[in-house]
Order: structure tokens, then sequence, then C-alpha cells
């Protein structure tokens, strides 16, 4: 019999806006926008790693795309939460900048924004570590955030903000995430121990 193996931080990796640890100021926002129907064409979250930055755009691109509850929340048993879930969304396009830095990446990435989404309301672009693209790359970006597609949503994700051009980040709905303290740390893990066990507990049982 084949183990499936699963990461942990992909197993337990957020998937509604209050999954989010240490984040409220952002997420309550981001649901308030989300209800008034009221949010922008792009978006700059800024902060450490590991503070949800990523997983806040996910959530961000699954609320925009799919149906949401009356506290702004996505509903996860719909197609859409759950092919973005599993990563098979074709409406969301996710790049490392990191490896894929120069103009012709960018270029590459941006042709297809004039293009309708093939499913969802949005085709919802996440570029991760932003700050690495060339002065050249930049440019070409900016193109698109000074005349963006009605179909088209940017979320940009960078643990450098300073080194971002000036007129990149005019033209974006900035959020700074801030470290997560120690003690929503230790709530969150003793939440997932209380699930493991419960989860554990059905098993044995058979329920």
């Amino acid at each position: 019999m084949t183990i499936k193996r699963e990461v942990l931080y992909q197993k337990w990796r957020p998937k509604r806006f209050e999954d989010v640890v240490g984040q409220n100021h952002i997420t309550v926002t981001l649901k308030n926008s989300l209800i008034r129907d009221k949010f922008g064409h792009a978006y700059l979250f800024t902060g450490p790693r590991g503070v949800g930055k990523t997983s806040t755009a996910r959530i961000l691109a699954k609320a925009l795309n799919s149906e949401i509850d009356d506290k702004g929340e996505p509903l996860l048993d719909t197609q859409i939460s759950k092919d973005i879930d599993e990563g098979r969304f074709l409406d969301l396009i996710e790049i490392d900048a990191a490896s894929n830095r120069r103009i012709d990446d960018i270029r590459s990435l941006l042709d297809n924004v004039k293009f309708m989404p093939s499913i969802g309301k949005y085709k919802v672009y996440i570029i991760d570590e932003v700050h690495m693209l060339t002065n050249e790359a930049f440019n070409a970006l900016l193109k698109t955030l000074e005349e963006p597609p009605p179909q088209v949503i940017m979320i940009l994700a960078t643990t450098e903000f300073q080194k971002l051009p000036e007129t990149i980040v005019s033209r974006c709905q900035r959020y700074d995430f801030r470290n997560v303290s120690d003690s929503d740390v230790v709530n969150r893990l003793k939440k997932y121990l209380i699930l493991k066990k419960l989860y554990v507990a059905m098993m044995f049982y058979g329920l």
C-alpha cells in the first residue's frame, strides 16, 4: 500500500480568512470590501516570510471567484473553491518572481490578461517576491497596473517592500502583514492538536 505524504504547511494551510493567524487588521478589511462589492484591481501584500501573504492572496482569489457568506468568507463547498485549494483553477495564475524575474517572463505572463476568465469571474495573478523583478519587468507590469482590464486582479507579495518602485506601490492597495505572536502560534497549534485527536477518535470508532 502506498502512503500519501503531505507537507504539514499544505495540509493546514488556511482556507478561509478566519484561519489566517494574527492578521485580523487585514482579513476584516478584505471581508468588508467583499461584502460591499468594493475591491481594488491591484493589491500589495508586504511583510515577513511565513505570516500568511500568499495564503491570504489565495483566499481572496477564492472569495472573488466563488460565492461568499454574509461575513465575507468564501464558501468552501463550491467547485471553484475546491479547485483553488487543490491548485487546479485555471483563472488563478501564480508565479515566483525570484525565478521568473526577466521582462520576457512578465510579458509571457501578461500576454493573456486581455482574454476573459475561463471559468471564474476574474483572472487573479499572484506574483510572489515581486521585489525580485528587473527594472524592465517592472515597467512591463506597470502598464497593466495603469490600464487594468476589468476582469483582472493583480496581487503582489513581497518581503522587501523598500525595493519596489514607487510607481508600482502607488497603484496598489497596500496591506502590511505583521509577525505572528507566540501566543497566537501556541493557540493555533492547540487547535490543530485537538482536531487531530478528534480525527483519530472518529477513525477508531468508525464514525
